[in-house]
């Protein structure tokens, strides 16, 4: 057994080399480290600011503490860091070039591949992060009908452009006037949406799953999914899916199989590229003429390493069946902490897909809990999100699984110790 909380912030810090580094950060860097990856969106002092090196499925920080990684890069690692078939192949490219005037060939045997997979697409195109193609998509969707209202569910997490951003520095009202929210799982919510912006609907997009950030996850009612896609065909609306998360780890033609519905447009990003920055949208062959007419391009966006990189890794991910893995080893994950949990008085709640995994603790709706939980993990070398979904990979072996376990169990007898402690002084 390690330390509880309090005894870790007692400790000289864990983190000299990232500590120094923030310092020098703050100075020439807006927020010093800004966006997903701040140390606010974790345990600041409890974790790593900087990483080192990574292989498989652990990675290494900068003061040369290691960790079972269990973020994988908040998903695009989906079979393990440094994996040797992928990185070959994109050295291979490397050294023949990666950015050009024009497209390489690569840029059309992807294609090719991405609509050999995906049993909706007729067509496919190409970007560098999942904001890029959902943004895009809606655009498209406006396009192909003319119209103007996005439906999204409240509290979707769809990028970082302005109509769907959860930031809120630099936005006018504007930005988000034709975006139009529901209530996630509640099939009427979405009756009463089309009816209320009846005539001028362009798209409903959606994730697979309902990932909030200090949130449980929550997988879809088919009854809702059904509604949507009804709702769609009787507006001419496009049922877009943000694939971007959960893409290639629950089913290696796409999520809609996993869960069983068919959308018109799918964006994919993360795990296609096994961490080189690639991106994509398919569609349906009747929005491809719209497709063509909303303009998309970025100096980097058909960069040939990247595409190299993504035929590798769904080559891969097909091959050997890397979402039943992931299923497998995150039941193994859920479980566990489901056991721990009970056993030690700290029950928990599991949520998600198991390749997708997350936990909370009951009662404890301000994350509290789960902040000090995630940090005394942490401190044993196994980095759990407090607040994000996490991810797991390939690489990731039943051993890995049974010790991110074994420290969990550790962690919760600390908190049940600690929460009787503060009851007793209360009393």
């Amino acid at each position: 057994m390690k330390m509880d909380a309090t005894e870790i912030a007692l400790q000289p810090p864990k983190f000299p080399k990232s500590m120094e580094l923030f310092q020098r950060a703050g100075e020439i860097i807006p927020g010093g480290i800004y966006g997903h990856t701040t140390p606010v969106t974790t345990v600041p002092g409890a974790f790593p600011y900087y990483a080192a090196s990574a292989k498989g499925g652990r990675y290494t920080d900068i003061d040369g503490n290691s960790y079972i990684d269990l973020m994988c890069g908040y998903g695009p690692i989906v079979l393990g860091h440094c994996h040797p078939e992928v990185d070959a192949a994109a050295r291979e490219r490397q050294e023949q070039g990666d950015c050009f005037n024009h497209p390489s060939p690569l840029m059309v045997d992807l294609a090719e591949r991405m609509i050999s997979l995906v049993d909706i697409a007729d067509w496919a195109v190409f970007a560098k992060n999942g904001s890029d193609m959902t943004t895009w998509a809606t655009q498209v969707a406006r396009e192909h009908t003319g119209k103007r209202k996005i439906l999204k569910v409240a509290g979707a997490y769809h990028g970082t452009d302005a109509w769907c951003t959860p930031g809120h520095g630099g936005l006018i009202d504007e930005d988000r006037a034709q975006i139009k929210n529901f209530t996630w799982n509640d099939s009427q919510s979405v009756v009463d949406t089309f009816k209320d912006f009846k005539d001028d609907i362009a798209a409903v997009i959606i994730t697979p799953f309902h990932h909030p950030a200090f949130g449980d996850s929550s997988l879809p009612d088919t009854e809702f999914l059904k509604t949507i896609r009804q709702q769609c065909n009787i507006e001419g609306a496009l049922f877009i899916v943000d694939d971007i998360r959960a893409g290639f780890r629950l089913h290696p033609g796409g999520s809609h199989r996993y869960f069983g519905f068919e959308p018109d447009m799918i964006c994919f990003c993360k795990a296609m590229g096994n961490g080189y920055p690639i991106s994509s949208t398919v569609g349906r062959s009747e929005y491809k003429v719209a497709a063509s007419k909303v303009f998309l391009t970025g100096s980097y966006w058909n960069n040939a390493v990247p595409m190299a990189a993504a035929l590798k890794t769904l080559e891969i991910v097909e091959r050997d069946n890397v979402p039943a893995h992931l299923e497998k080893i995150g039941q193994r994950l859920f479980d566990g902490l489901s056991r721990e949990g009970e056993a030690k008085g700290t029950p928990v709640v599991c949520s998600g897909p198991p390749a997708i995994p997350f936990m909370s603790f009951e009662n404890d709706p301000g994350f509290h809990k789960m902040q000090k939980f995630s940090a005394l993990c942490a401190d044993e070398g196994v980095f759990f999100h407090p607040h994000h979904n996490w991810f797991l990979c390939q690489s990731h072996t039943e051993a890995d699984i049974d010790e991110c376990i074994e420290v969990a169990g550790r962690a919760m007898a600390l908190l049940k110790s600690e929460r009787l402690i503060e009851t007793i002084a209360g009393n």
